[in-house]
Order: structure tokens, then sequence, then C-alpha cells
């Protein structure tokens, strides 16, 4: 796993099956759920989602629903 801090004091994590390729995302943990951001535009406005989302989420994801 890679992590960035940003100037707010946000830790982005990268997944490490990411590899070396600039095609990733990025997720923080917010007070109120996860932010997601575009690894490349890290200055980019930022998406921020529940907990409860994203576990849905990743749980489609597991089962191959997404």
């Amino acid at each position: 796993m890679m992590i960035n801090i940003d100037d707010t004091g946000r830790v982005w994590r990268k997944a490490s099956y990411s590899g070396a390729g600039q095609n990733c995302v990025e997720v923080a943990m917010l007070p109120a759920g996860l932010a997601i951001r575009d690894s490349k535009n890290p200055d980019m406005p930022f998406l921020q989602v529940s907990a409860a989302a994203f576990a849905e989420f990743i749980g489609s994801i597991r089962e191959g629903s997404v």
C-alpha cells in the first residue's frame, strides 16, 4: 500500500495492486466517511461518500456485481 499525506493532513492510501501505473484511485478517511480521488490529479476535488456506501460498493465488487 502506498501512502500520501496532503497539505490538510489527510492520509491518502493507494492499493498495492495498483502497481507502477498511474490509473489509480486513492482513499482517505474523513470524520463522516471516506474521500476518493484520482491519483494522477490529486489537486482536483475529491468524492466524499459515507462509510456504509463505500462498504456496499466494495461488497458489490467482491461479488462481481460491478
